[in-house]
């Protein structure tokens, strides 16, 4: 470790021997192993928690419509007592 001048900061050495890359062929297959490996732990959902999961998810998104069309309403009613009605 050596102490910077400028900045009062502690850094290391940059004469320190750094590992070699492998070459680009071998990081890609490198990394097509790794997401094959990745992959084989994948497990897939049974018929009855597919059905489940699906229904969570519809239900989630009707109550998240729901809440964005009261907030609607509300801010066009809040717009319209505060500014009045266009033409009247």
């Amino acid at each position: 470790m050596v102490q910077d001048e400028a900045k009062n900061d502690v850094v290391a050495k940059s004469d320190a021997r750094r590992e070699k890359k492998p070459n680009i062929f071998a990081r890609i297959v490198l990394f097509i192993r790794q997401v094959i490996a990745e992959l084989r732990k994948v497990v897939t959902p049974t018929r009855q928690e597919l059905v489940k999961f699906t229904a969570v998810v519809l239900g989630f998104v009707i109550v998240m419509m729901a809440v964005v069309y009261g907030l609607d309403l509300l801010f066009v009613w809040l717009t319209t007592v505060v500014f009045g009605t266009p033409g009247a």
